[in-house]
C-alpha cells in the first residue's frame, strides 16, 4: 500500500538524539507512513545508530557531505508517499502528530502547506508553546495571513509540516546554495502561492537549545542573500516586507556582534523603520557591549524560566 505520508529526516552528526527521534516517528499512532533517512556525510556515529533500528517502514540513503537542502532533496524525490513531512534528527514528534497533520489536511485538501503548532525548547527542561501573532483557538484554520502571523515565531516550523511533492517541485524544493534559512525560504515560496492551513494543537517539540542545530549557522551572508530573493514580491505584498525587516533586523544584530560593519549597515539601511518595534530599534542602534549584556541576561532569564523575545 502507498504510505500517505513520506517522512524525510536530514541526518548529519546528530548521535546523541536521532535514536530518541526516530523513535518518536515509529511510535505514531498515525501508521501508514514510510521513514527516509539521509545521512549527510556524518562523522560521528549518527549512521550506525540508525542502522542499528531495524524497522521495515525505514529506509537509510547515505551522501557524501553537501548540506541539508540536498538531504532532503534527495529524500523528497526518493519518497513514495502522498505527503511530504519533514523532521530534524534533534527534534521530537508527540505521538498525535501524524494523526493531527491528517485531520489537517483532511479539512484543507487544497492548502499548500499544512503546520501543526509546536512548542520550544530553551533548555533540557524549560519549554514554552510557540508564539504567532494571531489569533486562534482549537479548530483548523486557513491563516489568514502567513507572513504578519510569523513574525514572532513562523507558523510552519520544518519538523511541524508538510506537503506534497507535486507543490514542493512547483516552487522549486529546497534552494541548495542557501547554506541556512533553506526553510524559512520554502515556506515564503510555498505561501506567495498557496493556501497555509494551521493546526493549533501542540504536536512537536523543537529543541533550540541544542548545539549545532541546523538553524544554527552563522551565514550572515547568505541570510543576506535569502531575505534578498525576495525583494520584488515585498514591494506589493506589505506583510512580506514586515516579515523580511523582521529577519534583516534579526541578521542586522547577529552581524552587529560578529563585527561585520559592513552588512550590518547595508541591512539597516533596507529597514521601513515602521516595522520595527521600541525595543527592536533600540537594540539596532545600542552599542555592542549593551548587545552583548542584554543577551546574556536573557540566558539567564531563559535558565530561571523567563522567556521574552524583542519582536513584541
Amino acid at each position: 500500500m502507498k504510505p500517505f505520508f513520506s517522512v524525510i529526516i536530514p541526518l548529519y552528526n546528530k548521535e546523541k538524539f536521532i535514536e530518541a527521534t526516530l523513535k518518536s516517528v515509529l511510535n505514531q499512532n498515525f501508521k501508514n507512513f514510510e521513514v527516509i533517512i539521509v545521512d549527510d556525510g556524518s562523522s560521528d556515529s549518527s549512521f550506525k545508530v540508525v542502522s542499528q533500528i531495524k524497522d521495515s517502514k525505514t529506509s537509510i540513503f547515505k551522501q557524501e557531505n553537501k548540506g541539508v537542502s540536498f538531504a532532503r532533496n534527495l529524500g523528497i524525490e526518493k519518497a513514495k508517499g502522498k505527503y511530504i513531512a519533514l523532521l530534524d534528527a534533534d527534534d521530537y514528534w508527540h505521538t498525535n502528530h501524524l494523526l493531527e497533520l491528517k485531520k489537517l489536511i483532511d479539512t484543507f485538501p487544497k492548502a499548500g502547506l499544512f503546520c501543526n503548532n509546536y512548542e520550544v525548547y530553551y533548555t533540557d527542561t524549560i519549554y514554552k508553546p510557540a508564539k504567532f501573532n494571531f489569533d486562534f483557538k482549537e479548530d483548523c484554520l486557513i491563516v489568514k495571513d502567513f507572513f504578519k502571523a510569523s513574525v514572532t515565531n513562523s507558523v510552519a516550523w520544518t519538523s511541524g509540516v508538510a506537503f506534497t511533492k507535486e507543490k514542493f517541485n512547483a516552487v522549486g524544493g529546497f534552494n541548495t546554495i542557501l547554506k541556512t534559512a533553506q526553510d524559512l525560504d520554502l515556506w515564503i515560496k510555498l505561501a506567495l502561492k498557496y493556501d497555509v492551513a494551521f493546526n493549533p494543537i501542540i504536536t512537536m517539540s523543537y529543541k533550540i537549545h541544542v548545539d549545532n542545530s541546523l538553524s544554527k549557522s552563522k551565514y550572515n551572508d547568505i541570510r543576506y542573500e535569502f531575505i534578498n530573493n525576495f525583494t520584488e514580491e515585498e514591494k506589493t505584498n506589505p506583510s512580506l516586507k514586515l516579515y523580511l525587516d523582521i529577519n534583516r533586523f534579526a541578521v542586522a544584530l547577529r552581524c552587529k556582534m560578529n563585527d561585520e560593519e559592513v552588512l550590518y549597515k547595508k541591512l539597516k539601511s533596507e529597514i521601513d523603520f515602521n516595522n520595527l518595534n521600541y525595543k527592536q530599534k533600540f537594540l539596532l542602534n545600542c552599542p555592542k557591549w549593551i548587545l552583548k549584556l542584554a543577551k546574556g541576561v536573557h540566558g539567564l532569564l531563559i535558565k530561571n524560566g523567563v522567556y521574552f523575545s524583542a519582536n513584541k
